[in-house]
């Protein structure tokens, strides 16, 4: 199947400048993919991030690794076989901490594979080294036993008949002897068989005890490897503790200066709003007032009118007023000289009634 992608985000790539090793020196302008790698034929996990068509990390996880937190957005680790220190400058603190879980199960993930493949090698050794012992033990014949055709007790044949009897008189202790013989080789052949065992436990024994200790030997050795770049980490980070302190002074100061900008603009903002309103306010009264101003107006067109109409109406009234006085005092004067007219008959008729 190859190499397949298990997790993939985005991040700002950065490598510890070799010839200080305390500065970070990015080696991406902007955020990239990084992408957690498994390859299924070699049960090895990696880390690989492109910039373009450039490989900017390609780092093999171990067992020995450790990816630090040294801040809320930042991590980083250290590649004994790239002879590097990688940086990643997350958006967020969860992504940080996505990525430092799958680091650790990764990395988890890469000490079983290889303990795995620690035993499979030991288990296909194991076999040869357990034949060794048996190549000290020397295969038991009769004839190692009981010794060969030339040691052993023949009769010879006697010319005469007396010595024919000897083996027939002998016969019966040469049997008791040889079965003696034969319980004393059984004997010394199960003694021999248990020092061979022994010997052998104890050669397993000690071949596991080598085992253990070159297992042993081998994880002081990444332990020291692993304190001594944590070491040459913490020298980084503390040589660019003063300068962090000095930025995040500087940085605080520009937050604080900022704040205070903010609230003056804040204020402002406010003051323009209320300026706003009050503008909006005097443009609805302007525009009230004008409209009560054209209704005014209007008004007083029609009154105008209307006092035309009525100086017109008193002018003709003056005028018949006029007429009409005119024409009451020639009736008055009617009236007197008719009424001085019946004064004069009044008298005349009470001088002639006096008369008469």
């Amino acid at each position: 199947m190859g190499e397949q992608p298990i997790f993939s985000t985005r991040a700002h790539v950065f490598q510890i400048d070799p010839s200080t090793k305390k500065n970070w020196v990015p080696t991406s302008k902007h955020a990239v993919t990084v992408s957690y790698f498994f390859d299924s034929t070699r049960n090895v996990y990696r880390i690989i991030s492109l910039d373009g068509s450039k490989a900017i990390i390609n780092s093999t996880i171990t067992p020995n690794m450790t990816f630090t937190k040294t801040s809320q957005k930042f991590g980083q680790w250290a590649d004994s076989r790239a002879n590097t220190v990688y940086g990643l400058g997350f958006s967020s603190e969860s992504h940080l901490s996505k990525f430092a879980e799958k680091f650790a199960e990764f990395k988890e993930a890469a000490r079983l594979a290889k303990e795995k493949s620690q035993e499979k090698t030991e288990l296909s050794s194991t076999p040869s080294q357990e034949s060794a012992p048996g190549d000290l033990q020397s295969p038991l014949t009769p004839e190692s036993i009981n010794g060969t055709d030339e040691d052993r007790v023949t009769p010879n044949t006697p010319k005469h008949s007396e010595a024919r009897a000897e083996p027939a008189q002998n016969a019966l202790p040469f049997s008791h002897g040889s079965s003696s013989i034969n319980k004393h080789w059984e004997a010394e052949l199960a003694a021999l068989k248990g020092n061979n065992a022994k010997l052998t436990a104890a050669l397993l024994e000690s071949t596991a005890n080598v085992k253990q200790w070159k297992q042993q030997l081998a994880a002081y050795q990444e332990e020291a490897e692993r304190l001594h770049k944590r070491v040459t980490e913490l020298e980084c980070v503390s040589g660019q503790t003063t300068v962090i302190k000095s930025q995040k002074t500087e940085l605080n100061r520009t937050i604080e200066e900022l704040e205070a900008a903010l609230r003056a603009k804040e204020e402002e903002l406010e003051r323009l709003k209320a300026e706003v309103e009050s503008a909006n306010e005097f443009k609805f009264q302007k525009d009230a007032l004008t409209q009560r101003l054209k209704e005014t107006e209007s008004r007083n067109q029609t009154l105008e009118a209307q006092l035309c109409d009525l100086e017109q109406r008193l002018e003709s009234s003056q005028l018949e007023r006029e007429a009409y006085v005119k024409s009451l005092r020639s009736l008055l004067e009617l009236l007197d000289s008719k009424i001085f007219e019946l004064t004069e008959l009044r008298d005349t008729l009470a001088k002639l009634v006096e008369g008469s």
